[in-house]
């Protein structure tokens, strides 16, 4: 007899689990050992897990793959005849009369208690799923210990007519399967519009949401338990697995842990930890190595994989030519000693000489122009590139959204390498990040911080000589490539057509780069890659004439 039978009580396990897409065994060894966890020390009589959790989210063509499909199906049994003592919800792929189902599948003691079909398919921004499954439409409730519980899965809970419809079915309980990525302010949104639906609707609801690094996405956890008031009365951690409990007594969930939502920056931060973390841990890669020099960027970057990886774990090199200033290289060594890492300096000026001297037949009666500071920046990808592949370490490129909105980086240099940790940071957003991470413990110095930015690769250089200051250049851009505002509604804003011109024609000019740049961080609604596909080659210009 179960603990629901004996005092009315039901105690639902929330597995917010960090999964690998792909590695379904692996998927499968975990769900069967975290419902043992919530069944023997939890005392829990049901265990939720987020969605399509057997393949990991998001699987991509992976889905189209009979063998890949066959066996998440076939997981579906193993984890059937393994667990006992406890009721699973269960997110997988199902294939049913030819057809593939984003489903969540309830198992208990060997029997499948019932199955649902998702509904509402997102095809918009970062999520591709009409491309892979055919909608649901039926809801779904079971009942289960004297309760009538309805399942949703992610997209469905944010669609009107969902949630009213799993209560018109009876539904006393809702739960809901999520893999719901992160972006700044997500979490907020994302517990406003469902609470408003749940009041509506006055039925309580447990949202169970992944956790983990998938290439670009982070997805944050934070999942979360209503009363039928839309009133939170449980929260789990951001960016942490977490397995907790919450107990419900004639179908009302009981006050528990309710762990507080991280205000914008520190989420931010968190995000991008845990994205560098889990990139590097997924992919096999022995740590992280970079080129520190001396700037805000590489300062940021660096804090960031220490903070993910571990000092012991990161190595850094500093490769100074002869428009490097002295600041700089006592600002990136302060910065490595700050955070503990090992540091080389190797001076790029023989391999600039070398190269040069070596096209000074080709080049002759040319003017010096960015060519020759591109060959600086090469010289030094090439030294990081040599590094990364003898160590086994991944390259981090330091390059952030609002350079690489403008082309303001060098492919084959300081674009060269394998992740891409800041490359949906804003330029004034990293300054806001660097003062985050130097109020937990100083390990940017101010100078850093204070200084105009530089590229240093000509005498003198920075970086408003070649665009506008980044304050203005930022809220154009954000306009520009998330908002999609044209440039007549962006000059109607207040700001002038000499940027507004300048910010547009480089973002259209520089797509071909963009596509080459390794994957990145998302944290905005609308980042390069998933989010914003443009095409390379393409007789459309955001400035007419």
């Amino acid at each position: 007899m179960t603990n629901a039978e004996v005092t009315g009580s039901l105690k639902i396990a929330l597995a917010q689990i960090n999964f690998l897409v792909g590695n379904i065994g692996a998927n499968v060894d975990s769900i069967i050992k975290t419902a043992g966890v919530a069944r023997d020390d939890l005392g829990a009589d049901m265990v939720v897990f987020p969605e399509l959790i057997v393949t990991g989210y998001p699987a991509e063509d992976l889905l189209f793959r009979a063998d890949f499909i066959e066996e998440a199906n076939n997981a579906i049994h193993h984890i059937a005849e393994s667990v006992d003592g406890i009721a699973l919800v269960v997110g997988f792929p199902e294939l049913a009369d030819g057809k593939l189902y984003n489903s969540a599948i309830v198992l208990r003691d060997g029997v499948t208690l019932a199955c649902y079909r998702k509904q509402a398919l997102p095809n918009y921004g970062v999520f591709d799923e009409r491309r892979y499954f055919i909608p649901g439409n039926q809801p779904c409730v079971f009942e289960f210990n004297g309760s009538f519980i309805g399942l949703t899965i992610c997209e469905d809970v944010w669609q009107e007519g969902i949630i009213a419809a799993n209560k018109q079915a009876g539904a006393d309980i809702l739960l809901t399967l999520n893999a719901s990525p992160f972006n700044l302010g997500k979490m907020h949104q994302r517990e406003a519009v469902i609470c408003s639906q749940v009041k509506a609707e006055q039925i309580p609801l447990v949202y169970v949401n992944q956790v983990g690094g998938q290439d670009e996405l982070i997805f944050d956890g934070a999942s979360f338990v209503t009363d039928d008031q839309g009133s939170i009365v449980y929260r789990a951690e951001e960016f942490q697995e977490y397995l907790g409990v919450v107990e419900f007594k004639d179908n009302r969930p009981m006050p528990s842990t309710c762990v507080p939502l991280d205000e914008k920056i520190a989420s931010a931060y968190h995000a991008l930890v845990l994205g560098i973390k889990d990139y590097v841990r997924k992919n096999g890669f022995a740590g992280a190595i970079l080129g520190l020099s001396g700037g805000i960027d590489s300062a940021l970057v660096l804090a960031l994989a220490v903070d993910a990886l571990g000092s012991d774990k990161v190595e850094v090199v500093l490769m100074p030519s002869r428009y490097t200033q002295d600041m700089s290289n006592e600002d990136a060594v302060l910065e490595a000693d700050a955070l503990g890492v090992k540091y080389h300096v190797i001076p790029i000026e023989p391999a600039v000489n070398a190269f040069t001297g070596m096209l000074s037949d080709v080049f002759a009666g040319m003017k010096k122009d960015t060519t020759e500071e591109n060959i600086q920046a090469r010289c030094r990808g090439v030294i990081l590139m040599a590094i990364s592949n003898k160590q086994g370490k991944l390259l981090l490129t330091t390059g952030n959204k609002s350079e690489m909105s403008v082309g303001y980086a060098t492919l084959y240099g300081d674009m060269a390498g394998g992740f891409a940790p800041i490359k949906d940071v804003p330029k004034m957003l990293v300054y806001q990040l660097a003062h985050y991470r130097n109020s937990l413990s100083p390990v940017i110095p101010e100078r850093v911080i204070i200084r105009p930015p530089s590229a240093e690769l000509a005498p003198d250089q920075v970086d408003e000589d070649s665009l506008p200051p980044y304050e203005i250049l930022d809220a154009i851009l954000e306009r520009y490539v998330e908002k999609d505002q044209s440039a007549d509604e962006i000059m109607v804003a207040g700001f002038s057509r000499e940027h507004v011109t300048r910010a547009i024609n480089l973002v259209d000019k520089n797509e071909y780069k963009r596509r080459q740049s390794p994957p990145g961080i998302r944290i905005t609604t609308r980042a390069f890659g998933r989010d914003r596909r443009y095409p390379i080659t393409s007789g459309y210009r955001g400035i007419k004439g």
